[in-house]
């Protein structure tokens, strides 16, 4: 594969990256098994596979288990700050194209992505959704050639599902992110841990007795409120769905708008999907030296333009770290400037947690090679049989067993007779 073509910070920091992917392949038993599978079978043979997710070792593993397949590779990242640069050397030592590095502006961001476009891509594998947004507005004669992709996020589905309403997908992607073998446990356990792995690790504080104000409470909120309960915190979850609202009631959580939850708030963390979840009316009445972080994709649900331009004030207080002065005299802090906390300051998710959910990526898109042509939805869910069977393996390794039933149970399930 073209692997000169690439654009990276070093090319000579590629060991460090091949030790960090070396850790994650023995932590990883679904993708190793896929990896041997697909190297004999190449479900990929002569298939561009363009891939945009944040480039670090669990990512690299899932790259090198898709070129094992045959696919030719072009990869770039989903986020500035999440993309390890010796990860991104150790792929193109390997072979694949690249283009991405660690605090990349904005507009080389872009450019990245259209690199990998240029290689006309046949599977599209995305986080976040740029990749297709841009196929489709950028570059729409890119479309006939692609057979699919796959989404990583909830963001990401929830751009194709308004591009889907509008009537604008021109191609099949599937929600990867709702599998079940996805978001229970990469949503929850993953993001749980994850996220305060990076807030600890970056503010070297102590969580328990402080007051953590989570925004949202899907299966990512879920994970994130555990964690921080565990960790000896106070929690208050704020909503906009009053279903959810009462279950983190139930949980044990304290619920209350975010203008109330601002007050008292010492640790923040959005999970939402949405944008000024946490605005200018919140850091007015937010204590002095209020934590502000992210896990949500896109760096709008703390609302950083607007923080900027209300500060009186800025500076970094430690790596990663920026502080704003407000006119009250009060000091807001910001971790990894407000894009996803996980790996703009830390290693993102575990790997025996990605080696589920990139299994179910792999599959998915083996799933739309062997089925080109036979979609009638642009949009659709990782198939049934291909979360089941993941499960199945996944316990497999992790030495348990479960039971199964009797013919005679069989028969009494599915008979209206008691």
């Amino acid at each position: 594969m073209p692997a000169e073509n690439s654009e990276i910070k070093d090319p000579g920091l590629y060991e460090s990256g091949l030790q960090k992917i070396e850790w994650v392949r023995r932590n990883c038993p679904l993708l190793g098994m896929l990896y041997k599978e697909f190297s004999e079978t190449k479900p990929f043979a002569g298939k561009k596979v363009t891939l945009s997710i944040h480039l670090e070792a669990k990512t690299a593993y899932l790259c090198l288990v898709l070129a094992a397949g045959g696919a030719d590779m072009y990869v770039t990242g989903s986020n500035p700050l999440s993309t390890q640069d010796d990860v991104a050397a150790a792929l193109v030592h390997e072979g694949l194209e690249v283009h991405a590095w660690h605090g990349i502006s904005d507009e080389d961001y872009d450019r990245c992505i259209d690199a990998v476009l240029s290689a006309g891509p046949n599977i599209v594998i995305d986080d976040g959704g740029d990749l297709v947004y841009r196929i489709h507005t950028k570059y729409p004669e890119l479309i006939p050639n692609i057979i699919g992709g796959c989404e990583e996020t909830t963001t990401g589905i929830i751009r194709l599902e308004a591009m889907n309403r509008e009537g604008t997908l021109k191609f099949p992607m599937v929600r990867v992110n709702n599998a079940m073998m996805k978001h229970f446990f990469d949503n929850r356990y993953g993001t749980g841990q994850s996220v305060w792995d990076g807030i600890n690790r970056t503010t070297n504080l102590v969580v328990a007795g402080k007051i953590v104000v989570v925004a949202g409470y899907g299966w990512c909120g879920k994970g994130v409120a555990m964690r921080a309960k565990g960790l000896g915190a106070r929690v208050i979850v704020t909503e906009i769905n009053p279903v959810k609202a009462i279950e983190a009631v139930m949980d044990g959580f304290d619920v209350m708008p975010m203008n109330e939850a601002a007050k008292v708030g010492d640790f923040f963390v959005t999970v939402t999907g949405c944008n000024k979840v946490i605005d200018h009316e919140d850091f007015l009445v937010m204590k002095d030296g209020a934590i502000c972080a992210n896990a949500g994709h896109f760096d709008c649900e703390v609302d950083m333009a607007g923080l900027r331009e209300m500060a009186v004030e800025s500076r970094e207080m430690r790596h990663n770290i920026m502080g704003y002065k407000l006119e009250n005299g009060r000091w807001i802090y910001v971790l990894g400037e407000g894009r996803l906390v996980n790996l703009a300051c830390g290693d993102g998710h575990p790997a025996e947690i990605m080696d589920m959910s990139f299994a179910i990526q792999a599959l998915s898109a083996k799933y739309l090679v062997e089925h080109q042509g036979q979609f009638t939805e642009m949009l659709m869910d990782v198939p049934e049989e291909v979360d089941m069977e993941t499960a199945k393996k996944k316990l497999a390794f992790m030495g348990k067993g479960i039971d199964t039933l009797t013919p005679e149970q069989e028969r009494y399930l599915n008979s209206a007779e008691a």
